[in-house]
């Protein structure tokens, strides 16, 4: 690693790939291990009625998804960062903001992918949110 950052990032990432690999198999299961943990629209748990700022917004045109956040951005309260990871646990990409951007990303996914797609969106003060999709 060249710089703190630089492992930042990559500890960041691994913990995510790792978390969304743990809570497929859970909700599989339908079993929800990580209550107040890992939040969804579903299951916002102890943020009940924040999941519609929080939760990410997918959208999947072709092989480009389109991740949004609806969350006003402050220097106090803001989104951090969000990740796409596909079913067998791939990490297709992830996007760092400061409290100047719009929490906005876009990736590609491999050409002719099925299946499961999980976005992230993490808050510095509600925490992880985890959206599930099926292209």
């Amino acid at each position: 690693m060249h710089t703190r950052r630089d492992f930042l990032k990559t500890t960041a990432t691994v913990t995510s790939i790792l978390a969304i690999s743990t809570v497929t198999k859970a909700f599989a299961a339908e079993t929800a291990p990580y209550t107040n943990i890992i939040y969804t629209a579903a299951n916002p748990g102890r943020w009940d009625g924040k999941q519609g700022s929080h939760a990410p917004q997918v959208t999947i045109t072709g092989n480009k998804v389109m991740a949004v956040t609806k969350h006003p951005m402050s220097a106090e309260h803001f989104i951090v960062r969000h990740t796409l990871v596909l079913e067998d646990g791939t990490f297709v990409g992830s996007a760092n903001f400061t409290p100047s951007d719009k929490p906005e990303s876009s990736y590609e996914l491999p050409v002719g992918y099925k299946g499961k797609v999980f976005v992230t969106s993490f808050c510095n003060l509600h925490d992880f949110w985890l959206t599930e999709t099926q292209v």
